[in-house]
């Protein structure tokens, strides 16, 4: 495999805060990724120093083998959405996705025209009068209709409601299907995107603190629910990075465990479980804000 994105020592600083801390990671070509983290974690500071959108204060970052900063070649075989993209004044829906073929040599323009009817948005209406969802769409509709090589995806679906999420989530894995490509989706509600995830990447104050193929990430922690007694006695000794006791019934969550130990847990008549990607992920970072309410 083709590594199409890396990163080493990368590192930006802003004063003395480290957005980015000595970051290192690469991703082969080909893929649904997610860049995974709490609010001001470093997730878009991080995207922006790999699209070329802000200077490293050490290290690298290379797209495609190259150094993306002032690489209009490299560039255009990228896409980079976010929440807060910024418009023209005066432009209206119609004159971004009218523009768009200028900027991404994949633009299927068809695409674009059927997600504009998935996500009902007005076309004639000026992006500043819109509403935070409807300018949303529009960022993901170019999202997707670019197709470029490598697509990072910095939330700008947060701002749609919880229907029209799971709209862009299915067909980008419809899209994704006949026309695979590198997508990057950084986003803070792991629990929606974890079903498209193939490696995930979580940056916790600046650093990754887990990098991992999402199946085997799963599979490092297991639920285990019973009397209070038997799930304490069984835990006891064992990597526990969750616990909850309520009267005489309690659950754990240990990593690390064998096959004997998954045996010995169904002797003592605990129900096992498997563990969501966010509460692992939670459990090893501290937590995550809830998502906010959209209009």
């Amino acid at each position: 495999m083709t590594a199409i994105v890396e990163a080493q020592g990368l590192t930006k600083r802003f004063g003395r805060v480290a957005a980015v801390d000595d970051v290192s990671f690469s991703l082969d070509e080909g893929g649904i990724h997610g860049l995974l983290g709490r609010n001001g974690a470093g997730k878009t500071t991080l995207m922006q120093l790999m699209t070329g959108q802000e200077f490293a204060t050490s290290g690298q970052a290379r797209i495609f083998g190259e150094a993306p900063v002032e690489n209009a070649q490299a560039l255009r075989r990228v896409c980079f959405i976010k929440e807060s993209q910024v418009y023209p004044d005066d432009f209206k829906g119609k004159h971004v996705l009218k523009s768009a073929p200028w900027f991404f040599d994949n633009w299927d323009d068809e695409f674009a025209q059927r997600l504009v009817k998935a996500f009902d948005v007005p076309l004639d209406r000026r992006m500043k009068k819109m509403s935070r969802g409807q300018r949303s769409a529009i960022g993901v509709i170019v999202g997707l209709a670019s197709r470029a090589e490598l697509t990072f995806l910095d939330e700008p679906y947060a701002g749609l409601d919880a229907v029209a999420r799971h709209r862009f989530y299915d067909l980008l894995l419809e899209d994704y299907v006949t026309h695979p490509r590198t997508v990057v989706l950084s986003t803070h509600l792991i629990d929606e995107a974890a079903g498209l995830l193939q490696r995930v990447l979580v940056i916790d104050a600046g650093r990754i603190v887990i990098d991992a193929d999402a199946d085997e990430l799963r599979a490092t922690a297991t639920t285990f629910a019973g009397r209070a007694g038997d799930v304490e006695s069984f835990a006891a000794g064992r990597d526990v990075i969750d616990r909850t006791v309520m009267g005489g019934l309690a659950s754990v969550t240990l990593a690390g465990l064998s096959d004997d130990d998954l045996r010995a847990a169904a002797a003592a008549g605990l129900e096992a479980s498997p563990v969501s990607l966010q509460e692992l992920i939670v459990s090893r970072t501290g937590g995550f804000e809830r998502e906010e309410k959209s209009a």
